[in-house]
């Protein structure tokens, strides 16, 4: 649980500080950028200690970036097929998710 609560400390920390980076830099749709960071720095730390709840974690990322490549494609439609492209990691994510569940179950009946 300690290694969780760090991460999510860390998550807030880098959040911030790239969410100055890109209030700097005049990113458009600041708030959806910064979540991003969370999100993905929250995935990435779960990956690294080998949590099952990682693929939820980037699952929760893949939705902000649906979000944010939608609202560039609403100024540009060439942007439409990342927003599909991201669409497709959603479900590999989760799916990446219930696989690791499945397994987890197996090994314990197994143990």
């Amino acid at each position: 649980m300690l290694p969780v609560l760090a991460a999510l400390v860390c998550a807030v920390l880098a959040s911030a500080l790239f969410g100055w980076l890109l209030a700097a830099l005049d990113t458009p749709n600041l708030g959806f950028s910064i979540l991003s960071v969370a999100t993905s720095f929250l995935a990435a730390a779960l990956t690294m200690l080998r949590s099952s709840y990682y693929g939820l974690g980037y699952a929760a990322n893949d939705i902000v970036l649906v979000v944010l490549w939608v609202l560039a494609s609403c100024e540009d439609p060439a942007y439409i097929p990342v927003a599909v492209n991201f669409g497709i990691f959603l479900f590999h994510d989760f799916y990446g998710f219930l696989s690791w569940k499945k397994r987890e179950r197996h090994m314990a009946q197994t143990a």
